[in-house]
């Protein structure tokens, strides 16, 4: 097993990760694109907390049902384009994830993030405000669900999976 920092992911419904896949491979610089399209909650935990962070994603996802979500439209990354997702229930789960490592997060993982999955980056601002504009005017807003929590080592480019665990609590 490498020792690398891990990242923690949200799962998309299967349609919405085909999509999200589908724009990425025609927006995003191909030699960029070394990982599948996703939904970042942390993003550099120290690889010592492996374990520990699997043990933890596995007892949430346990207790969780499917979190409802929405993509709301979509987001200028400067140079780059995103699509932007709502989700209370998303970023209070991830809240508590951040609570349990705290003392251990990087600054970035300390600030709660804005939940996107980046379909293009690393281009021209002239390419993203193009792209933006485009897919904004064929938008439409739609509901989902996440489906589940996942972890990757992050091997500096290309990520390699470290596990997944399904949502199976029951809605309350």
């Amino acid at each position: 097993m490498m020792r690398a920092p891990l990242v923690v992911t949200a799962v998309l419904p299967a349609a919405l990760q085909g999509r999200a896949e589908g724009l990425r491979r025609a927006h995003y610089p191909p030699e960029r694109n070394q990982v599948p399209a996703h939904v970042t909650l942390l993003r550099a935990l120290p690889p010592s907390l492996e374990d520990e962070a699997r043990g933890l994603l596995a007892a949430l996802a346990a207790e969780m049902p499917p979190l409802p979500a929405a993509l709301t439209g979509v987001m200028d990354l400067g140079t780059g384009t995103a699509l932007a997702i709502e989700s209370p229930a998303l970023l209070d789960l991830r809240g508590m994830i951040a609570e349990h490592f705290h003392g251990m997060l990087t600054l970035q993982d300390q600030g709660e993030p804005r939940l996107h999955v980046t379909i293009q980056n690393k281009v021209t601002r002239m390419e993203a405000r193009t792209l933006q504009a485009s897919l904004s005017a064929t938008f439409r807003a739609e509901r989902f669900t996440f489906t589940g929590l996942a972890m990757h080592r992050w091997l500096c480019g290309p990520w390699e999976d470290a596990g997944q665990w399904s949502f199976r609590g029951r809605a309350r």
